[in-house]
């Protein structure tokens, strides 16, 4: 099986490193799915979304991010967000808070809908 280095890196953290078969992120320019062997590519996270990253044993990783860039090379990629959490770590009560807060500013509300989004996508698997 084919498989490319991937780090999951946040501003307060490392979250992830690993051997994976597949990404996927959510972009300024829609989403995208990267496979081993990817043409190098640089591209802009949206503000509130999520990454899913495949490991090579099967483990399926969601984290809710927010903001921030990534790269991809034939055998590497790099997600560089501002801030990101794993879906296990997500407080859904208090996003949910966050969502129905109508004084949310709009930068909190879509960081809510990511962490919601990055839960709902663990639990449907």
């Amino acid at each position: 099986m084919a498989e490319m280095s991937v780090d999951l890196v946040a501003v307060e953290r490392l979250l992830w490193s690993g051997q994976a078969s597949f990404v996927s992120a959510q972009t300024t320019e829609g989403q995208i799915g990267i496979m081993p062997g990817h043409e190098p590519l640089l591209g802009q996270l949206v503000e509130g979304g999520t990454v899913n990253i495949v490991s090579t044993d099967g483990e399926r990783i969601v984290a809710a991010v927010h903001g921030g860039f990534f790269s991809v090379t034939a055998n590497t990629v790099r997600v560089l967000a501002e801030s990101a959490e794993f879906a296990g770590e997500v407080d859904v009560e208090a996003a949910r808070k966050v969502l129905a807060d109508t004084s949310a500013t709009e930068e909190q509300q879509r960081a809510a809908q990511a962490r919601v989004r990055a839960v709902e996508q663990v639990a449907s698997a």
